[in-house]
């Protein structure tokens, strides 16, 4: 019988497939982004290239699947599966909370997924807040050398920890412990919410303190205090949580604020991305990797082909969407004028 850590994870993973973990009345924003249609791209659909580079890795596409899950056996399957997608279709993969790789022996496996894939880039993580509760750099780099990453991610989640029984509350003075792990670790560091998002003022912090790339986790997709209020045993918390249904910021706005805020470097955008057109909306405010989790997640429970062909649709939608506004590489994407934000038309610029 699972207990403790590993218990958690499954109980997460289970909230995520069967109930409602969205936010209320919260989007990403992107749907005040379209596209203007051209009935005359002049390019081939087949020399379309979604190439990129991310962590000194070639991508196929410019797709992450999202940190998810670990530490229980429900888990090992699904990251085993995805590992095995993201390498067949060269897409990065980031790990779920390593935390529990270090505190139980069981289930270590499911972060142990480096042989599955071997080429693409591989992103550990674990709670920024752990750092206040025994964690530091040497923790850090451990977890980087047994899962053989090319990257480790700090997550900041300080509303789910609030609304989690027996959630680790001490935020306090973070900063300073963050620029100790990022000077001593040998990857760089990174640096994602969970789904609430981070803003340019806290991305300026973070990347003062030696963060290498932001993973903005806005809202619009799985609600994390939602979560763990069908969690709770705690009557006030699972009251007190329902008035945090629509709290954070929305990806878009995340990602024009950060990309205003730090201009050159990486950002990527996670947070209720469902289609590849999400993705290129994405892309052309400014992000430059797109993070995919629950999208996947109900594939990755049966088999990496599966995940595949999930991959596969998100990747043609963001070629379709290419072709239709005459984009034949992700840099024409990001600088076409064939775009209206919020009813603005970028062609009358």
């Amino acid at each position: 019988m699972e207990e403790g850590i590993n218990k958690r994870k499954t109980e997460h993973i289970r909230l995520c497939l069967t109930d409602n973990v969205e936010g209320v009345n919260k989007s990403t924003g992107l749907e005040g982004i379209s596209f203007i249609h051209n009935a005359l791209p002049e390019i081939n659909f087949a020399d379309i290239d979604t190439g990129t580079r991310f962590l000194d890795k070639p991508l196929k596409a410019p797709f992450l699947v999202s940190s998810m899950t670990g530490g229980s056996e429900l888990a090992a399957k699904i990251n085993q599966n995805l590992a095995k997608a993201a390498e067949e279709k060269g897409w990065a993969v980031a790990l779920g909370s390593t935390r529990a790789l270090l505190e139980s022996d069981t289930h270590q496996e499911s972060f142990l997924i480096r042989k599955y894939a071997p080429s693409v880039p591989l992103i550990a993580n674990i709670g920024a807040v752990q750092l206040n509760y025994g964690y530091g750099a040497e923790e850090c780099q451990r977890i980087v050398e047994l899962t053989g990453a090319d990257s480790i991610v700090l997550h900041f989640n300080p509303l789910q920890e609030a609304v989690q029984d027996g959630g680790d509350l001490n935020f306090e003075n973070l900063l300073p412990k963050i620029e100790k792990v990022c000077s001593a670790v040998n990857v760089p560091v990174g640096a994602k919410e969970v789904g609430f998002g981070i803003d340019g003022t806290i991305a300026k912090k973070l990347y003062d303190a030696g963060v290498s790339y932001i993973d903005v986790a806005g809202a619009g997709g799985t609600s994390w205090s939602q979560v763990e209020k069908l969690r709770s045993n705690d009557p006030l918390k699972k009251a007190a949580a329902e008035s945090f249904n629509n709290w954070g910021i929305p990806t878009k706005d995340c990602i024009v604020s950060v990309k205003s805020a730090l201009e050159d470097v990486p950002v990527v955008s996670s947070g209720g991305m469902k289609t590849g057109m999400d993705a290129a909306k994405a892309l052309t405010i400014g992000a430059d990797v797109i993070g995919f989790a629950r999208k996947l997640l109900e594939a990755a429970t049966e088999s990496d082909k599966a995940v595949i062909e999930t991959m596969d649709q998100i990747e043609l939608e963001l070629k379709m969407t290419m072709f239709g506004v005459g984009a034949s590489t992700l840099d024409e994407l990001k600088n076409t004028k064939r775009v209206s934000v919020m009813g603005k038309s970028l062609l009358d610029d």
